[in-house]
């Protein structure tokens, strides 16, 4: 059995030269995650473009994400070498000042000395470092350490969303994305989502035209309004370590539970983000933990798992992609696809759309995982011109492959994300059962189903004033 949960890799210094991105694709990255947090516009383009060249030569899809950086406030550089922050020990957060220390820190948001206030408990990075506001002055703030850490960097701050005064998407948001959705980018993430008005903001074409829309679900208010985010979305993003910042790490288990249902259930992919193997930052091998973890969430169903620093500034990032692509193929391999899909048959909802044309597909991709199933096929083959078709069947997760096939490249590149599936690009629009045995016969020739093999076909052959995945057939490969 091939692996279906799929890998994110983020690509920073550690692997962005052609030579070190190949091996990280084939170790198994299916998408690259490019971080516009840090560095400049320019750097994260040349990335992106270094990213295509190299999947181009490779001849497989790779999808590209950039994740916006947000209304995320950061802390002055402290340099390259870590600071200790003591337990008990008393800061001064300074706006605009350009560099920090163990003592004074440097915060690059105004706003900082009125979206405080005493009593309050601000975090730093990944939030090992905790920081309990003392007093607001006319020029900074005065805090005690409340759990000290050591930190580098230009490490978050974490503020409680609810009182922050930036919007997102930024304005530089917009700006990066304009240049983003000009060079071709797959994926977009937008970060600190806390309603669907956020995402509408973004703006783009829709998905296949426009990037694939992924919300972060990282602060309260999101997860207050996680239906009509998910509802606006192409997929989401449970982002860990700010969630478990603003709602405490205790409700992190139970969260990712939720919004994993909610999201698949919904015909969304769903990317389980932060700290899934931190150690490898430094180490050869993950912690026996951090492999725990990441096996139970593709046991509760995920679509993908994500490296962060693992793989952009780690000491090996192929190692990473490694061992992450060994860990998911063996969970995949004790998924209970069974109980999955029957709990999926009673949990989809209208998120997955209220159209003709939606409630056709749903309907239609519920009746292929049965035929599927009660046939024993060995592959469903999607065709679909936007990947909603694919979508919408890798909710059930299926125990055979889903091959996806689609005219349009970036449709392609963007199924990269979606659990289970196999892209691949076709050679011009379905509209007739001969295209269908073509495609049928063209994912033999490529190795993905055998001849005399049963499988299941869904297309949209039908009625094209109704975007609809109308036909299913179950065929014997030639």
């Amino acid at each position: 059995m091939t692996r279906r949960t799929k890998i994110v890799a983020t690509i920073g210094p550690a692997s962005d030269s052609p030579a070190v991105l190949e091996q990280v694709f084939l170790a198994g990255a299916d998408v690259a995650r490019i971080g516009l947090a840090h560095g400049s516009l320019e750097e994260a383009l040349a990335r992106y473009r270094t990213v295509r060249s190299v999947a181009e030569r490779l001849r497989r899809p790779v999808g590209t994400m950039v994740d916006l950086p947000g209304p995320k406030v950061r802390l002055a550089s402290f340099g390259s070498a870590p600071t200790l922050l003591a337990t008990d020990s008393t800061v001064e957060l300074v706006p605009g000042l350009q560099e920090s220390s163990a003592t004074r820190l440097g915060v690059d948001y105004e706003g900082l000395l009125t979206d405080v206030r005493p009593g309050d408990l601000l975090a730093v990075g990944d939030g090992s470092v905790s920081l309990q506001v003392e007093s607001v002055d006319r020029d900074r703030v005065t805090a005690r350490v409340a759990y000290g850490g050591m930190t580098q960097g230009r490490p978050g701050l974490h503020v409680p969303s609810e009182r922050l005064g930036i919007t997102s998407p930024t304005e530089q948001d917009l700006r990066f994305l304009d240049a983003f959705v000009e060079a071709g980018v797959d994926i977009v993430a937008v970060s600190f989502v806390r309603s669907a008005h956020d995402i509408r903001r973004i703006g783009t074409e829709p998905h296949p035209r426009g990037p694939l829309v992924v919300a972060k679900i990282e602060t309260r208010a999101a997860v207050e309004n996680l239906d009509g985010i998910i509802a606006e979305s192409g997929a989401i993003m449970i982002a860990r370590g700010d969630l478990g910042t603003e709602l405490g790490i205790e409700e992190l288990p139970l969260l990712q539970k939720r919004i994993t249902r909610d999201c698949i259930s919904g015909g969304k992919p769903v990317i389980t983000a932060t700290q899934m193997f931190e150690s490898m930052i430094t180490s050869p091998a993950p912690t026996r933990a951090e492999v725990s973890d990441v096996a139970n969430a593709i046991f509760d169903g995920t679509s993908a798992v994500m490296l962060s620093a693992e793989t952009a500034v780690g000491h090996d990032p192929v190692a990473a992609v490694a061992a992450m692509s060994r860990v998911a193929a063996r969970a995949d391999q004790e998924f209970d696809f069974d109980a999955w899909a029957r709990r999926i048959r009673l949990l989809r909802r209208s998120a997955v759309g209220e159209s003709a044309g939606a409630r056709i597909t749903d309907a239609m991709t519920a009746a292929a995982w049965r035929a599927a199933t009660e046939m024993d096929v060995e592959a469903i083959i999607c065709i679909s011109d936007t990947g909603f078709t694919v979508r919408s069947m890798a909710r059930f997760r299926p125990s055979m492959p889903i091959v996806a096939f689609s005219p349009d490249e970036r449709t392609v590149r963007q199924l990269t994300l979606s659990w289970g599936t196999i892209p691949v690009r076709a050679e011009s629009r379905v509209d007739t059962t001969d295209r269908m045995d073509e495609l049928i016969a063209a994912a033999r020739d490529a190795g993905l189903v055998r001849s005399g093999q049963l499988v299941a076909v869904l297309a949209g052959a039908g009625d094209r004033s109704v975007r609809a995945t109308d036909v299913l057939r179950v065929s014997r490969v030639p």
